[in-house]
């Protein structure tokens, strides 16, 4: 008996001594695992922070989708299937899709609402150079056909309709739209269809786009249509300063929008604000409004610093640009309209130009030519008023002025204070050239047309004596709106 109890107990003995072993032997390995992992943590797991309107409850990774950054691979599909799937956490906090360093081939995508599209610093979206990813849209309500033919438009290379909160942001990644593919079509008038831009948001609320750098658009670079609450900030936009149509950021009836701290480089507008064409944009009678622009910096010697029109046929009123800089640069604000554009220019406040090598400071003219067909109204005017320019210094220009409104349509409540123009050796002979425009000068040299020499109303010589002419005081609601530090960690 006590031997058998003896081996019984020895047994047990045995089999507990196995099992401590295994106990000790899987947390040693658990140790060593976690120690293992806490270096890869250290090593391999790298947080980005960045300022949103919103900040995101879910993150993914475009690799997670299928993405390969090899410059090679065609990831349409990839981010498509990722947009559409992060698209479930839109009421749980919305989510952000990570683009990590590399190459990322991709047609046309479309975003979802409450969506952060975030590009590493060193990520690169790049256009595919291929007309079948990019599928045909109808032409915009507002301009009745196509810029670049009288049919529809390709889907721009990032898109959406009826959203709610996006933004495309990051470290300063880059999307390039690899454009010169498309500007040979264009010139060679092989295009169907008007050409894609590298962002087209339609019908959408609260939209940031920033820190980003676009390369080489098909066409214009960013464009929000019949959109608000927008805000464009931090954003480096380069192309070739003879490529077609490469505006860079283009308001198109849009309300309540700030674009600020932008660098661009251009071979059209670096700003254009639009409001749609002729007939259709007076049938449609969306204007852009409230619109802030402050600290960009602007190279586009064919084109203006900013640009009001040509297509304004809803409404452009209540813009307020501060803080503009330009180089060699055809013009620091310009507006642009014609008969049959009908609608109007008005309450434009500009203040703080600081201009190098130029061809004209101020330029308004009333005879631009193109239209969206011949059935527009010659009886639709625009009416242009309310324009205000001060604070500006400008140097090595070839003209300071050309203002040309409308016969029978006078520009009329010009007001420039406080400009000095430095002329180029070899300037114009006319310094100043002025028809059917009205308005008021002070503080400005060289001395401006007579007709800007208008009698001053007793509220507009207080104005003067003040500090010139207007500029509002008051603030927009895009302005109260404060961006959050949000972050994302990668593994």
């Amino acid at each position: 008996m006590y031997k058998q109890t003896h081996h019984f107990c020895f047994q047990i003995y045995k089999t507990m001594k196995n099992i401590l072993a295994c106990i000790v032997t899987i947390i040693t390995l658990s140790n060593l695992i976690t120690i293992s992992q806490g270096r890869r943590v250290s090593q391999s797991f790298e947080t980005f922070e960045y300022t949103a309107i919103i900040c995101r409850s879910h993150s993914a990774s475009i690799t997670e989708y299928g993405g390969v950054g090899d410059g090679k691979t065609l990831n349409t599909k990839a981010f498509q299937s990722a947009v559409d799937h992060l698209s479930q956490y839109s009421s749980e906090g919305g989510a952000q899709l990570f683009v990590p360093a590399g190459k990322w081939l991709t047609g046309s995508f479309n975003l979802t609402s409450h969506f952060t599209l975030f590009l590493h610093k060193d990520a690169i979206l790049l256009a595919a150079q291929d007309l079948n990813e990019y599928p045909i849209l109808k032409a915009l309500p507002s301009y009745g056909r196509g810029r670049d033919a009288a049919g529809g438009r390709f889907a721009s290379l990032i898109f959406g309709t009826n959203l709610s909160d996006v933004i495309i942001t990051g470290n300063n990644g880059t999307i390039d739209g690899q454009g010169s593919f498309w500007w040979q079509k264009f010139h060679g008038g092989k295009l169907k269809y008007t050409r894609p831009y590298l962002i087209e948001l339609m019908f959408s609320d609260t939209i940031q786009i920033s820190n980003l750098t676009f390369l080489d658009s098909p066409s214009w670079n960013i464009h929000p249509v019949y959109s608000s609450n927008i805000i464009v900030k931090g954003v480096t936009i380069i192309a070739p300063v003879k490529s077609p149509n490469t505006d860079g950021i283009n308001p198109d009836s849009c309300t309540n929008t700030r674009i600020e701290d932008c660098y661009i480089i251009s071979g059209d507008d670096c700003i254009a604000v639009k409001s749609g064409w002729d007939e259709y944009g007076i049938s449609f009678g969306m204007p852009t409004k409230h619109l802030v622009i402050r600290r960009l910096t602007c190279i586009s010697p064919y084109s203006a610093a900013i640009a009001l029109g040509s297509e304004m046929s809803g409404g452009i009123e209540d813009v307020r640009a501060e803080d503009i800089t330009a180089y060699q640069t055809e013009s620091g604000v310009r507006i642009k309209t014609a008969v049959g554009r009908g609608a109007f220019v008005k309450n434009i406040y500009v203040k703080g130009m600081n201009l190098h090598t130029m061809k004209w400071v101020f330029w308004m003219t009333g005879n631009y030519k193109a239209h969206a067909d011949s059935h527009y109204d010659p009886h639709a005017l625009p009416e242009i008023t309310g324009i205000n320019y001060r604070d500006i210094v400008a140097e090595n220009v070839s003209m300071a002025g050309r203002l040309e409104g409308i016969s029978g349509d006078p520009f009329t409540g010009i007001c420039i204070s406080n400009a000095t123009i430095s002329m180029a050796a070899k300037h114009k002979k006319a310094i100043w050239m002025c028809s059917d425009v009205e308005g008021v000068t002070s503080g400005v040299d060289p001395k401006p047309c007579d007709l800007l020499d208008g009698q001053e109303s007793e509220t507009t010589k207080k104005k003067m004596i003040d500090g010139g002419c207007d500029f509002p005081t008051d603030v927009l609601e895009i302005d109260n709106v404060e961006l959050k530090t949000c972050s994302y960690q990668m593994s």
